[in-house]
């Protein structure tokens, strides 16, 4: 091993290693230009400026930098509960699931090789899954319709 041989630990998702290309900067980048897309969109914006303050977006943002970091990096960074707040979110629907999930994609195509994108997407599509059961299931509403939202379809 030679002083130019990093020691970074192999991480391994559904038993394929994690490629390399995948740090903390690409994460960072990820985290960032999807906020960006959201505090611009029509259905999105309102529903988080609502909710997070512009003095408080820094503070999000680096706590979604330790979410996905935890998730993809395995960094265990992030000990926050990310369902509480999404369940306080009233009239919180399918449509706008999907234009997270589309805005995501949009992000991770565009600043990520393709193997780290749909390490995202997947990690995202699961996650969106949950959080509309949590909700549905919060406010008392029938899960058994609640069918997963899959990438071909955004």
């Amino acid at each position: 091993m030679n002083e130019q041989t990093t020691s970074r630990k192999t991480i391994v998702v559904d038993g394929v290693p994690l490629p390399e290309i995948l740090d903390e900067n690409m994460v960072h980048a990820v985290v960032h230009g999807f906020y960006d897309q959201i505090r611009r969109d029509e259905l999105l914006a309102p529903v988080f400026n609502s909710r997070i303050s512009p003095d408080e977006w820094p503070h999000h943002l680096a706590k979604m930098c330790d979410f996905w970091s935890s998730v993809l990096l395995r960094t265990s960074r992030y000990d926050g509960r990310p369902l509480p707040p999404h369940l306080a979110i009233p009239g919180l629907g399918e449509a706008h699931f999907r234009r997270w999930l589309t805005l995501f994609r949009a992000t991770v195509q565009r600043l990520c090789p393709p193997e780290v994108a749909a390490l995202f997407m997947d990690r995202a599509l699961r996650i969106a899954h949950s959080f509309r059961l949590a909700v549905a299931f919060s406010r008392g509403e029938s899960t058994v319709d609640i069918q997963p939202i899959f990438e071909d379809s955004l």
